[in-house]
């Protein structure tokens, strides 16, 4: 392992350390973890598949997606789209910031941290593969992982069907040809598929 690679890795525990600060905490492995951890883990592994010669800076971008968003929670902002809004840029720029110190505190250059807050924030994403690819991640991971009990959550009524339909033609705009390949081939439950499809066939 060579010397920037390590120091990536001690960046990447850095984040970890507080993504498993998070209170809302998970079962995984007989290991109880973060939910912002178990996150930043698959948003890593879906990196690994997607782009599996990804340089250190989207790596570490990828890992500092939600880099403590719990600890400002949505309802710090008002309801309603304007207040979402703000709430999302407000997150983008902490998870930035966040990712800063880790990466300058592993002894990694000020170049990098800047680089790596700029994937993070999306700020150029259709003209930076880097930053697309970040966004495909993220895409894939609700997916995957998160739409069956985003749509049909265990307390509470489904999402109703039209509005989910919307959400999921939005979300595949925003995704590379890459990762429509990729979402296509995820083992997804029935119901998940099925309402995919749906949205595809109305897109």
């Amino acid at each position: 392992m060579d010397e920037l690679e390590m120091k990536v890795r001690t960046a990447m525990a850095a984040m970890d350390r507080v993504s498993d600060e998070d209170p809302s905490r998970m079962e995984v492995g007989g290991r109880s973890v973060g939910a912002a951890l178990l996150y930043a883990e698959r948003m890593s592994a879906c990196l690994a598949e997607l782009v599996p010669d990804a340089g250190a800076a989207l790596r570490l971008a990828v890992r500092a997606q939600h880099l403590g968003r719990f600890r400002l929670p949505r309802t710090s902002y008002p309801e309603g789209r304007v207040g979402y809004l703000a709430w999302r840029t407000e997150q983008a720029r902490r998870h930035a910031a966040l990712a800063r110190e880790c990466i300058e505190a592993a002894g990694l250059s000020v170049e990098l941290a800047e680089r790596v807050a700029a994937i993070v924030q999306k700020k150029q994403r259709t003209s930076d593969p880097e930053a697309q690819a970040l966004e495909d991640c993220a895409c894939l991971v609700f997916l995957e992982h998160e739409m069956d009990a985003f749509v049909w959550p265990a307390a509470g009524p489904p999402k109703p069907e039209a509005d989910m339909i919307a959400i999921l033609r939005k979300t595949w705009r925003k995704m590379s040809p890459p990762a429509h390949t990729r979402a296509l081939s995820l083992p997804l439950s029935p119901r998940c598929r099925a309402l995919v499809e749906r949205a595809l066939a109305a897109d």
